[in-house]
């Protein structure tokens, strides 16, 4: 069955879609999934996810194992014979290695003897925006399922291959993209005085910025402000500037401390504004929730990964990516972990990337173990 599950893994990645277009990727996993014979299969959910059924026979507690449909915009810089068809899109944060884990969940549950409960295997769209499992726990065919636990991994270069990463709370932070537009008035470039430059504005703007970062990660009051995208002005050595926008992504580890962040960058946005005369806007989106970890679902991770052998990393340090798996922990009881790829594998989000097709068998294990520790009791 590896075999086969590494075949679908490739033509996953061989495939891939953006966020909110993953139409022919879910369709793949229907393909897939249905010679299985799930009790149903839930097309559309939160969009283009796929919801996948197991009822046994007596009411019991409902476990959704999730993962990511969708892919990145990058360019792909691997040469073997199984890399992106699509130009400009690739897999190279490994979902399509999870997906293929929570496919392969699918054969072995269609020979399942569990004699109470349901598992719902959940391939959830538009990770990668932060609005894919927003989308999912409005849909009122995902809340009918009335859900117990939710569970996901996430592979994580750098980190033992094989080993185990779990913690109670905080997993992944808080994160929050925005954009700040500063509008002056033109002028000619001779005579700078009769306009409105907004250039001193941006200057003074992020240098307030930085100072409301406390970037060491293991502080409770962690905040990270990274500077993503500039624009001011136009290629025109005639005019002073009109326009400025800076695109900044804001990290913490609470929903409380991400709001005082906010809130300190609103009263400096309209301070440094209204000192240089000028209109402004802020937008905010791609909001990722931190994932908060339930102490009695990670004690069934750790437990499930003994009972396999394999290492748990114990002091694991809560990461600073944003994972809109932060959705579900704020409604079931759930956790997120991690599957190390390798001390020396190429990063996630890395053009070079690709998913270790080891970490399958591994994957599937950890989740039956979790499904059967759950439906036995």
């Amino acid at each position: 069955m590896i075999d086969t599950l590494v075949l679908l893994r490739k033509q996953l990645h061989e495939n891939p879609e953006l966020s909110g277009k993953e139409h022919e990727t879910a369709n793949r996993i229907i393909e897939f999934v249905k010679s299985f014979n799930p009790t149903q299969i839930i097309e559309g959910v939160g969009g283009t996810g796929v919801g996948v059924v197991y009822h046994f026979a007596e009411s019991g507690p409902t476990v959704v194992i999730r993962c990511e449909l969708d892919a990145l915009p990058i360019v792909e810089e691997n040469t073997f014979n199984y890399r992106s068809k699509n130009s400009g899109v690739s897999h190279k944060c490994g979902h399509d290695g999870h997906m293929t884990i929570v496919a392969g969940l699918a054969p072995w549950l269609k020979e399942a003897t569990f004699k109470r409960g349901k598992v719902v295997l959940l391939f959830q769209p538009a990770e990668e925006t932060g609005k894919g499992a927003a989308n999912v726990i409005e849909d009122s065919r995902f809340k009918n399922l009335t859900i117990d636990y939710v569970f996901a991994l996430h592979n994580l270069p750098g980190s033992k291959k094989h080993s185990i990463m779990v913690r109670s709370g905080y997993f992944t932070a808080t994160v929050q993209s925005m954009c700040i537009r500063l509008k002056g008035k033109k002028a000619h470039a001779s005579e700078p005085e009769n306009g409105v430059n907004p250039a001193w504005a941006v200057s003074e703007l992020i240098k307030s910025i930085a100072h409301f970062s406390e970037p060491n990660a293991h502080k409770e009051n962690f905040a990270l402000c990274t500077p993503i995208y500039m624009n001011l002005g136009e290629k025109n050595y005639g005019i002073s500037a009109e326009d400025a926008e800076i695109h900044y992504t804001i990290r913490t580890w609470s929903g409380e401390n991400m709001t005082q962040l906010e809130n300190k960058i609103k009263k400096a946005v309209n301070a440094i504004a209204q000192s240089y005369s000028l209109q402004y806007t802020i937008d905010w989106f791609e909001y990722f929730p931190a994932s908060n970890n339930d102490d009695t679902c990670v004690s069934l991770i750790k437990k499930v990964a003994k009972q396999e052998n394999l290492y748990v990393n114990q002091h694991v340090n809560s990461l600073k990516f944003g994972e809109d798996f932060g959705w579900y922990s704020q409604q079931y009881k759930s956790a997120i972990f991690g599957l190390g790829a390798g001390e020396e594998y190429p990063a996630l989000h890395h053009a070079n990337y690709d998913f270790p097709d080891e970490l399958i068998a591994t994957g599937i294990q950890m989740f039956k173990g979790m499904i059967a520790e759950v439906l036995d009791k």
